[in-house]
């Protein structure tokens, strides 16, 4: 998932970071790859506090994900925004400026791509595995989270109202076990929950 993430700050970092004046020129690359990483290490750790799976399940729901208003959005913004002032001297307005422009539309594209079966680049099980880091408690919890909000994705396919594993499992394979992508859900969410990067 960090591929695609570095990938969505290069694309919206033209505005937030790239254009701005009151980020120098040679800190460009800099500034947005702290931002990749930052971004990542937020929602690691987000994850990991009491709540945190429920709280990053909600960015499943509609587009909560790139509303600057959402909980997780606003704490990763004012992490971001932080940690550029201490690393790159950018004063707080600036600082402020790159995280609050960039965070929204940088969750809400990988969010967003995450929930569109229609797009092969980023799959939930990726993001899952990403933000657990291959803890298994924390895995589990946050599977439990998009279970949760998994009807919100269309992926409760029998309508019971609960989203079981096998619905999860096809839903994130996407059909993809012929494409290569070894195993499809098994191969790309266990193996990255259980260290195989």
């Amino acid at each position: 998932m960090f591929e695609q993430l570095t990938q969505l700050v290069q694309q919206f970092g033209g505005d937030a970071v790239v254009n701005n004046p009151a980020v120098p020129n040679e800190q460009n690359e800099a500034v947005m790859e702290h931002a990749s990483g930052s971004i990542l290490d937020s929602l690691k750790n987000i994850a990991a506090q009491e709540g945190g799976a429920e709280m990053i399940g909600k960015l499943f729901e509609g587009n909560n994900a790139g509303d600057a208003s959402n909980p997780v959005v606003s704490m990763i913004t004012e992490q971001l925004s932080g940690s550029l002032g201490e690393k790159f001297g950018l004063s707080s307005e600036a600082s402020s400026g790159v995280a609050g422009s960039l965070i929204p539309k940088v969750l809400g594209s990988l969010i967003g791509g995450a929930k569109d079966p229609n797009n092969p680049g980023i799959q939930i099980s990726d993001v899952i595995g990403a933000i657990s880091g291959g803890n298994g408690a924390s895995s589990g919890g946050l599977m439990d989270a998009v279970s949760k909000y998994g009807g919100m994705l269309g992926l409760d396919k029998d309508g019971d109202g609960q989203v079981g594993i096998g619905e999860v499992i096809s839903a994130v394979s996407g059909g993809n076990e012929g494409s290569g992508k070894s195993g499809g859900f098994l191969g790309g969410l266990f193996g990255k929950l259980f260290g195989k990067k």
